[in-house]
């Protein structure tokens, strides 16, 4: 793998230090401005919705610079946006900072999985975006803990000041490693937009919605899952969260490995065992041991099912594929949001702390669904597009007679 997916994971693991973390220090941050921890809760739904728009807009005002240039905008974006938080005088000033540097976070990853996957061979591909996604999960196993301890150790704008500096090692390591690719010619905002009429990017973009989204109806809600229900001490969850964090990476590398080659069989597999596993979480998650196991594996089939899609729609949207990658960047995020709030939805009806598990394989049972037809379809036009070649196939010409 070419050095400069080094520079794209660091960048990776900056922007995935930053949208963790947050949650280990609301108590800190709330305390210090003076707010509740609801309202604190702003700072996370900020950033994910600040994704969400960030992605397409950013990605349409970078069409016309190259895209390494645009890599290297998008990591001083979410330098500043860090410092900011880390010298906000009020709270509406830290939200200001959160959604300044989550404007840089579709972007990069729809831009540098473009990029990662033009470095190397067609066949490596996926292996390319899993390795850039490497860093972002890779966060949730070092980065957030470490900032979570530093922050309530030291002080949680020390934490964002740590961020931003992360941020600048990845934008140096953009400026030093990354080729510059020329700008594709002939390609249009027309172009980028185009792509969402292919109704196989549309599928794939909702399969990330509902896949991913799976994961987080379980995940939002593991601290009073496991403090209330498995009888784990909130201390623990730091851990457990961790062990989440591995199965990540785990599950980013096998689904590049696999993806490469078995892009559908792999997506099939990895949502049907999700499915699967997140139903049986709210039967484990009344045991210490069996909830930790079934952590890490909704982690590791949850982040195997990334490289597949982030590759699905790269190939699908073939000619214009940067804004229809960081769209479904955003994809990832608006997932988490639906899932959150569905999953919160079930608590409040008073069906038990477990419940969101069931949403979640709900959630991941339909993106299998929807894999399904976006199989069936594509190998229907593949044998429709047989049938036209081979209509439109000259006839052999008869051999000529023998002669007497």
């Amino acid at each position: 793998m070419p050095l400069a997916l080094l520079a794209l994971a660091i960048g990776a693991f900056g922007i995935g230090t930053t949208e963790f973390v947050i949650m280990g220090l609301l108590p800190e941050v709330a305390a210090d401005f003076q707010v509740s921890i609801p309202t604190a809760g702003f700072l996370v739904t900020g950033y994910a919705l600040g994704v969400v728009l960030g992605a397409p807009l950013m990605t349409v005002l970078g069409t016309r610079v190259t895209r390494k240039r645009m890599l290297m905008l998008l990591m001083g974006l979410f330098v500043v946006g860090n410092v900011v938080s880390a010298v906000a005088p009020v709270f509406g000033v830290m939200v200001a900072g959160r959604v300044i540097a989550s404007l840089a976070h579709g972007a990069f990853f729809g831009i540098g999985s473009v990029v990662a996957a033009d470095l190397v061979a067609p066949q490596k591909k996926a292996g390319a975006i899993a390795m850039m996604f490497t860093g972002l999960t890779i966060a949730n196993v070092i980065g957030v803990p470490l900032g979570t301890y530093i922050g309530q150790s030291v002080g949680w704008r020390t934490t964002f000041f740590v961020v931003a500096a992360l941020g600048v090692i990845g934008l140096l390591g953009v400026a030093r490693l990354v080729p510059e690719q020329p700008r594709p010619e002939g390609v249009r905002l027309r172009h980028e937009l185009a792509a969402f009429r292919n109704v196989q990017v549309l599928l794939a973009m909702a399969m990330t919605v509902l896949g991913f989204g799976g994961v987080f109806a379980a995940i939002t809600y593991i601290t009073p899952m496991m403090t209330e229900i498995a009888g784990y001490s909130a201390s623990s969850v730091t851990w457990l969260l961790v062990l989440f964090g591995l199965g990540m990476v785990g599950g980013n590398l096998l689904g590049g490995k696999f993806a490469d080659h078995h892009l559908m069989p792999m997506l099939y597999m990895s949502l049907g065992a999700l499915a699967v596993v997140l139903a049986l979480f709210t039967l484990t998650a009344h045991n210490k041991i069996a909830a930790a196991v079934t952590i890490v594996l909704i982690g590791g089939l949850g982040f195997a099912t990334v490289p597949p899609l982030q590759k699905r729609v790269l190939d699908q949207a073939a000619g214009a594929p940067t804004l229809a990658s960081a769209v479904n960047i955003g994809a990832f995020n608006l997932g988490n949001a639906l899932s959150a709030w569905l999953g919160g939805l079930v608590i409040a009806a008073g069906l038990g702390y477990t419940a969101p598990n069931w949403v979640g394989a709900a959630l991941a049972a339909s993106a299998l669904v929807l894999a399904v037809v976006s199989g069936a379809l594509e190998r229907r036009s593949k044998v429709a597009r047989g049938r036209l070649v081979a209509q439109h196939s000259p006839e052999p010409l008869a051999a000529p007679a023998p002669q007497r």
